[in-house]
């Protein structure tokens, strides 16, 4: 069966973004080009790539009430802003989340006729048709769930439980044949409520296993699991989940949560993993801002390089206001600070494309994590740290690279001997601005203590590590 993404489009663009400092610049990262072919699993289980072999990286938005909340003259403008920031996938939700059955959305439709799921409303789908045929145009894929889970399991959710295993995979069958010819889409099952029972188990494969028989296999599927938790949990060797989806969830610490991304790596039978949905900049950390106030984009930075150096394929950015596309007049949920169309110019959004530029910079599909390369401090909760200050590692199987992310401004010491080079380059990778700083050149074996340039808290770094004999440009060129 052919579980790929069909791509026929060719999409060549320059766009722009809006830096933290309110400077315009161009981004220079590798342009879109849907003329590679499908996107499909790699051959070694750890990354998407284009038919070609090049590799595609998710860079995610988490969208959620993208279909049911904007009109079409915002859809514009919020899809228009993501792909100049270098955004390559927007999840969204059809069935929303927030009452997303009985109240209409921009154009007054609602999604199903009588909340039946064998029942569309074709209105409603024509809206969700121009959204995604846009998110195309503009180079973006559509990460699409069907439902978010409170229509099968009432825990969290707004609105009736609706579906059963039955009309589950009906309405999956539905999708999957409506959308077969769809360029960018991926399926995302699930919706963010446990499978607490084994009726929750049989609803979404039920609902995946139609949407593989209605499109026949033209895209792939993950689900998308409740906070804590992965798809591998619950579905790991199902043969429809191509790849696992982490929610590592609300909260700003590496140890106990986004270690976990690590652990998903290293399962058998080995699929891709990527954190779907990480803390959100300007979240309630932990959803308790009384306690814990709300996270800034050094928050959203950290799960990043966390996940990426884990060994995640790529990573999904999430602001608190856009998921529900919050503005004044509508219920704000758990505390959003401003306008969804004020959020999207928040810097941690802006800054994701940096870490983006730094992976298609250097070897892509011979990636693999390495904590091994940071040598413990004497006191090990300083280097490699834990809780917010965890130091991550991240290297070139082949020898010609390797990295660290530091989260604060401490001094560490790396194995030379991790890059296979007589002579090593060192570089000091700025997240926050994308700029590259060259250190100096030295021996490729021992160790070495390295200082980043800036000491203190949330002025995190990246050091670049590269085989002189690479002939690498500066990281993120």
């Amino acid at each position: 069966m052919n579980h790929k993404i069909k791509f026929s489009l060719l999409l060549v663009f320059l766009p722009f973004f809006i830096t933290s400092s309110g400077q315009v610049s161009e981004w220079t990262g590798n342009p879109t080009d849907f003329s590679r072919g499908e996107i499909i699993v790699s051959e070694n289980k750890r990354f998407l790539v284009f038919e070609d072999g090049t590799p595609f990286f998710w860079l995610g938005d988490t969208a959620w009430e993208l279909f049911h909340r904007l009109s079409k003259d915002e859809t514009e403008t919020y899809l228009e802003n993501r792909r100049e920031l270098g955004f390559t996938v927007i999840q969204a939700v059809v069935l929303a989340e927030l009452d997303g059955l009985n109240t209409p959305n921009a154009e007054g439709e609602k999604p199903l006729i009588d909340n039946d799921p064998t029942q569309i409303n074709e209105a409603y789908f024509r809206h969700v048709d121009w959204v995604i045929k846009k998110a195309e145009e503009k180079g973006l894929v559509i990460g699409l769930l069907p439902t978010w889970g409170d229509k099968w399991n009432k825990k969290w959710g707004v609105g009736p439980m609706v579906f059963s295993p039955g009309n589950a995979r009906i309405f999956g069958e539905i999708l999957g044949k409506r959308y077969k010819e769809f360029p960018n889409i991926v399926w995302i099952v699930g919706g963010d409520r446990p499978i607490e029972e084994d009726s929750h188990r049989q609803i979404v494969s039920s609902m995946a296993r139609g949407l593989r028989e209605g499109d026949e296999g033209a895209h792939l599927i993950t689900f998308h699991p409740t906070g804590g938790l992965g798809s591998s949990e619950y579905f790991h060797e199902e043969a429809w989940l191509d790849f696992n989806m982490r929610q590592n969830g609300h909260n700003v610490n590496f140890t106990g949560v986004y270690e976990n991304t690590l652990k998903d790596y290293n399962r058998i039978p080995v699929k891709p993993v990527i954190d779907g949905e990480p803390i959100y900049e300007d979240h309630p950390i932990q959803f308790n801002p009384q306690q814990h106030g709300h996270s800034t984009s050094a928050d959203v930075r950290r799960p990043m390089y966390w996940n990426l150096f884990s060994g995640a394929f790529g990573h999904t950015y999430g602001h608190h206001s856009i998921w529900q596309m919050w503005q004044p007049g509508r219920n704000p949920v758990n505390f959003p600070l401003m306008p969804w169309y004020e959020a999207i110019n928040q810097p941690g959004s802006a800054q994701m494309q940096y870490g983006r530029k730094l992976m298609e910079s250097r070897p892509f599909l011979s990636r693999i994590p390495d904590n091994s390369i940071i040598i413990a401090d004497d006191v090990p909760t300083s280097v490699p740290g834990a809780g917010q200050y965890r130091f991550v590692a991240t290297r070139d199987s082949e020898g010609t690279y390797a990295m660290v992310y530091l989260p604060v401004g401490r001094s560490f010491t790396v194995k030379m001997d991790a890059v296979r080079s007589a002579e090593v380059i060192a570089w000091w990778y700025n997240p926050r601005n994308g700029e590259a700083t060259r250190i100096g050149e030295f021996p490729g074996f021992g160790t070495r203590t390295f200082t980043p340039p800036t000491p203190g808290e949330n002025l995190d770094w990246i050091l670049v590590l590269d085989s002189a004999n690479a002939g690498f440009d500066a990281p993120g060129q």
